[in-house]
């Protein structure tokens, strides 16, 4: 169980203008991912996000850039395998930082297991425009089998996900359900906003977290 609130609806966005549009609608939970930016930029990008979604009773988390994370005072980052590689989860755990992690096959699991995050995500459940993976969708029933192995650590779903796919993943499992291009690539990204809270408020993490709040 983790010690972050973590909201059952996980939006995955890049760039604080996205954060500033989204966080005022009621999302919880928000994943800043930025990948062509560096230096000054990059880290006025991430500690923007951090003050908005701070200031809107937000859990901001900060793709792959631990260290700006910790100098910023952010609250939780993720990492992907390769990252979780070459960051020092020590100094992650110092700062006080939340911790999640990538998986996509039962060595990355092994991996993200053993470094006690407070969350582990499983993609991509469908499949996804975003980015080209190598590896085949999980489908749901993965959903369900990583969820056995990982007992009361969060499951998040993610890859291909939809409003209308959400209540699948729950139902098989997860946790948390992550999206990106559902809502990003939307005509009316902020109608698509209010249905995912409709359909994910009261499920998975959601229902755990009410009781520490």
């Amino acid at each position: 169980m983790s010690a972050f609130p973590l909201d059952p609806f996980y939006p995955i966005v890049d760039s604080a203008d996205w954060v500033e549009r989204l966080v005022p609608l009621g999302v919880r939970l928000i994943q800043l991912r930025v990948k062509e930016m560096d230096g000054a930029g990059l880290r006025d990008e991430i500690a923007r996000a951090e003050r908005f979604s701070k200031a809107h009773d937000c859990l901001l988390v900060v793709n792959d850039h631990w260290r700006q994370a910790i100098d910023l005072g952010c609250r939780f980052v993720h990492l992907g395998q390769e990252d979780l590689a070459e960051a020092d989860v020590g100094a992650i755990r110092e700062a006080g930082l939340g911790l999640g992690l990538s998986s996509h096959d039962h060595e990355e699991l092994d991996t993200a297991i053993a470094a006690r995050p407070d969350y582990i995500a499983l993609g991509p459940v469908y499949p996804t425009i975003l980015k080209k993976m190598k590896w085949a969708p999980q489908g749901l029933e993965r959903i369900g089998e990583w969820k056995r192995l990982i007992g009361d650590i969060p499951l998040v779903a993610i890859g291909g996900m939809s409003v209308e796919r959400a209540p699948g993943a729950f139902d098989h499992g997860a946790d948390i359900v992550s999206v990106v291009t559902d809502i990003t690539l939307n005509t009316d990204p902020e109608t698509r906003t209010r249905d995912w809270i409709a359909v994910t408020r009261g499920r998975g993490a959601d229902r755990g977290n009410s009781a520490q709040s």
